[in-house]
């Protein structure tokens, strides 16, 4: 037996620029069932759950893709925590805290994460299916008597429970705080530990500039470092590693497994190898984005993410991926037969106070080159110059080819919609098979073509960039981070994309990331980058993939190693006997193969 749940996406939804396919094309309301869809109150759709048939056809209709027709299993109707009007998004389940814990929560974007979040810090009076009546803390805890959540929901309801949450957009942070970071910390200190966490996330340098003024890498660490000065009880990381280097993620994932030994400690991470590293235990999400989520039963976090890459959820018996991801057991060949693509001698850059120079390389036809290194040396100021948009002041790139670019930050302050900010520029390429089979489909970008630019999530524009980025017939594609903000599902999506676009089509690519598993994924080869970062960099390569990894590994002081299930990059334990021994044999990348 299902239960039928349907769902309006209320931000798509545009009854002014429609007509009303959703209720005209309605067999029930042709009929004469007229309440199987009306208008309500604020001019949208309301869909009888209970007079619906499930035919899918305003689901197909709608020109908006704003209806979502779906079943659930019935047995979940009694698990039912919160919905959100009578066709809003509905959470089935929590995550248990636990104090002393790392708990990790992994699952898509827009399934429930800050809904959990907003629940379990008391922002939110779970109503447990009744959006028509009033939630109270009485009949949550009736509901959760004889469980862990029962005296975490007590606490909370009594208002003992204190909430520090470092939120996901770290980049809007200058919209609500002003002034030096400096008057930002010293608000927020709860227990006199300014200068320890100056010191742990390495903000020295820019404690006395302005927050409108800072990288996305430098609010991040900012941010971090003013949840941890709250004096809280339930600490709650939504995405710590974003814009971070992997040296930078490594040494907020120990700040914060610090941290958990003394408090609760919930963390949201997209990043495998860090969520691997950090969590102790795991719970995965799994559902249809903006319409429910169902929390998984908790898991070791080995079991958790290996059962994330396979898709199917065994114990619930719950298929939630079509297809499992898979890692190469080897890595992919060494050496190139094809002919250079572009070329370049030993370029050098001034920026201001920063200087770059590289070292002599060559990119292949149909070679995709992973570049590594760590923030501020350089990697985004030489793809630039690939792209032509800067200049090298010494040393020349020998190319007479045609180059797609994405850039690391992108534009949203456009007013237009998606189709008109910029693939009414791809013409009729939209329209290609190949485009629509490999690129618009995989990345889902259909149902955004009519949306707002403004109105666009991080995820949501990073899609659209990197499929209007490959959707542009070029010989030579650069992106530049194309895994930020995209959930874990998505970003094995992206790189199965993008080595898809580049195997069928032999053009090359060249992308800069910090996600290990993404490089994994995607790359024939690294280009490795080093220095100090805002002063001096240094690239070099590309080198064959494993030679380019240890390098890049070893300036890290980091080893790396294959589950042996499903061979995914895993990171070993600082000084840990496989550390050792992959450090003495000069194996930072998967000394075991």
């Amino acid at each position: 037996m299902t239960i039928r749940v349907a769902v309006l996406l209320d931000d798509r939804c545009q009854p002014k620029r429609c007509n009303k396919e959703c209720i005209s094309y309605c067999p029930r309301v042709r009929a004469g069932v007229v309440e199987t869809i009306l208008l309500g109150g604020r001019g949208k759709p309301v869909i009888s759950e209970e007079l619906c048939i499930g035919c899918g056809i305003c689901v197909h209709k709608c020109p908006f893709h704003a209806i979502k027709i779906l079943g659930l299993a019935d047995e979940l109707e009694s698990d039912l925590i919160h919905q959100f009007e009578e066709n809003g998004f509905r959470l089935f389940r929590l995550p248990t805290p636990i104090k002393g814990k790392v708990v990790g929560l992994l699952g898509s974007n827009g399934i429930g994460k800050t809904t959990i979040l907003n629940i379990l810090s008391g922002q939110i009076v779970p109503n447990l299916g009744d959006y028509d009546g009033k939630s109270s803390w009485d009949k949550v805890l009736e509901y959760t008597a004889g469980t862990e959540l029962n005296n975490h929901f007590t606490d909370v309801e009594s208002g003992e429970m204190r909430v520090a949450y470092k939120p996901q957009y770290v980049d809007r942070l200058p919209a609500h705080h002003k002034g030096p970071v400096m008057d930002l910390l010293t608000k927020v200190d709860d227990n006199d530990q300014i200068d320890e966490m100056i010191e742990m996330f390495m903000l020295e340098k820019v404690i006395d500039r302005d927050i409108r003024k800072l990288s996305g890498g430098e609010l991040q660490r900012t941010a971090i470092a003013a949840t941890m000065l709250k004096d809280a009880d339930f600490y709650f990381f939504d995405e710590p590693s974003s814009y971070l280097d992997i040296f930078q993620r490594m040494s907020v994932s120990r700040s914060i497994q610090t941290l958990a030994e003394e408090r609760t400690v919930m963390v949201v991470e997209h990043d495998l190898a860090i969520l691997d590293f950090i969590s102790d235990i795991v719970y995965i999400l799994y559902g249809e984005a903006a319409a429910y989520g169902v929390v998984g039963h908790p898991r070791a976090v080995r079991s958790a993410i290996n059962t994330y890459l396979e898709g199917y959820l065994r114990e619930e018996n719950i298929r939630f991926r079509d297809r499992a991801i898979k890692f190469e057991v080897h890595p992919p060949r060494v050496e190139w037969e094809t002919m250079p693509l572009i070329s370049f001698e030993h370029l050098s850059k001034i920026l201001g106070e920063f200087s770059l120079e590289t070292g002599k390389g060559d990119v292949h036809e149909g070679e995709v080159v992973g570049v590594l290194g760590p923030n501020a040396t350089g990697k985004t100021t030489f793809v630039k110059m690939l792209a032509g948009e800067l200049a090298p002041d010494e040393g020349e790139i020998a190319s007479s080819i045609s180059v797609s670019y994405k850039p690391q930050y992108i534009d949203n302050e456009s007013q237009q919609t998606v189709l008109e900010w910029g693939f009414s520029a791809l013409g009729d390429r939209i329209k290609d098979p190949f485009y629509r089979n490999e690129i618009e489909k995989d990345l889902q970008v259909t149902q955004l073509y009519d949306r707002m630019v403004t109105t666009l999530s991080g995820g949501e524009l990073q899609r659209v960039a990197l499929a209007y980025c490959l959707g542009v017939k070029a010989d030579l594609y650069l992106l530049d981070e194309p895994s930020a903000y995209l959930d874990s599902n998505q970003r094995m999506i992206a790189a199965k994309t993008i080595r898809k676009v580049m195997e069928k089509t032999g053009k090359s690519a060249m992308v800069v990331d910090h996600d290990v598993y993404f490089i994994d994924l995607i790359a024939d080869s690294i280009m490795v980058f080093s220095g100090i970062p805002a002063r001096k960099g240094r690239g070099d390569g590309p080198y064959p993939l494993r030679l380019g990894m240890n390098m890049f590994l070893k300036q890290l002081d980091i080893t790396f190693r294959r589950d042996h299930e499903t061979k995914r990059p895993r990171i070993n334990k600082p000084e840990s006997r496989l550390d050792r021994e992959q450090k003495g044999k000069g194996e930072f990348y998967y000394g075991d193969l």
